[in-house]
């Protein structure tokens, strides 16, 4: 019964049966295979059994009645809208950077308007300081440096003469007025002030502008017209130590009085004495006679 069936199977006769069979390694191996897909179709028909039971409960809850197709039609709707939002979020993204570079180019705008109002802010202040059209302003301005070194070396040669007054100048002006502090700093115009005060304050400029020098400009040379009247006795002597000072410096003093005390301290006079008809002679160094016509 054994050989019909090899027969059967296409084996001539038991030998060949023999010779055809897998060694007992692999025949084992395909076993464990089998067993392996045994399993795995086991495994595989439970979760189809577990999904179909899941949809036959989603589909008992008729969530929609909408059919496949048009689900799938609305799902094709829907990506096409995605994707113009994508475009559109593309385009956005664009104009952002933009906005950015805009505001930084906005930014360095606002930084050169600034700039040139804090510009614009200098130059108004010093228009309002000089700026005019006729250039008075500027005039004032540019005299009233000079004038203010005048002024300090006036205040150090009225200080030598009398402890009493101070020179100052108006605001915006080439005006000057007296600090006077035997009144208790009271601030005097220098048009109400006495002959006396009036020669203090005259010969303290003189002498504060004898003191000045520059590469084009050199004061060599003071003369003083009268005022010495004027003076008490211990401003005379500090007006005389003063000019003498001077005169030890260099400069040519030259001084027009009728003050007896002054002609004593200076050496070298000429004087000046009254004729008939009117005229008068001069005798002293450099002086001499010189003939009339007729």
């Amino acid at each position: 019964a054994f050989v019909p069936v090899l027969a059967g199977a296409g084996f001539s006769d038991p030998a060949d049966y023999l010779s055809a069979r897998l060694p007992d390694g692999a025949r084992h191996e395909l076993e464990h295979l089998a067993s392996g897909f045994v399993r795995r179709r086991a495994s595989l028909l439970e979760t189809r059994t577990g999904l179909c039971s899941r949809l036959a409960m989603q589909r008992a809850l008729a969530i929609t009645d909408t059919s496949p197709e048009s689900i799938m039609q609305e799902i094709s709707a829907q990506q096409a809208v995605q994707k113009e939002c994508f475009e559109a979020l593309g385009r956005l993204r664009q104009l952002i950077g933009e906005n950015d570079r805009l505001k930084l180019h906005h930014a360095r705008k606002l930084k050169e308007i600034e700039d040139q109002r804090q510009e614009q802010e200098r130059w108004e202040q010093l228009h309002e300081l000089i700026g005019s059209a006729d250039g008075k302003k500027y005039r004032v301005f540019a005299q009233g440096l000079t004038l203010d070194v005048v002024i300090g070396h006036a205040n150090r040669q009225l200080r030598g003469l009398s402890d009493r007054y101070l020179l100052v100048r108006e605001k915006d002006s080439l005006e000057l007025s007296v600090v006077d502090d035997y009144q208790a700093g009271e601030i005097r115009s220098t048009r109400n002030l006495s002959g006396g005060e009036t020669f203090l304050v005259s010969l303290a400029l003189a002498l504060g502008l004898s003191r000045m020098s520059s590469r084009n400009v050199r004061v060599d040379s003071l003369f003083l017209d009268e005022g010495f009247g004027t003076l008490d006795d211990d401003t005379l002597e500090n007006a005389l130590a003063t000019l003498s000072g001077l005169r030890q410096d260099g400069k040519l003093i030259g001084v027009i009085s009728h003050v007896a005390a002054m002609k004593e301290r200076i050496g070298v006079q000429i004087k000046v004495t009254p004729v008939s008809g009117g005229r008068s002679e001069l005798s002293g160094p450099g002086c001499r006679s010189v003939p009339t016509k007729g």
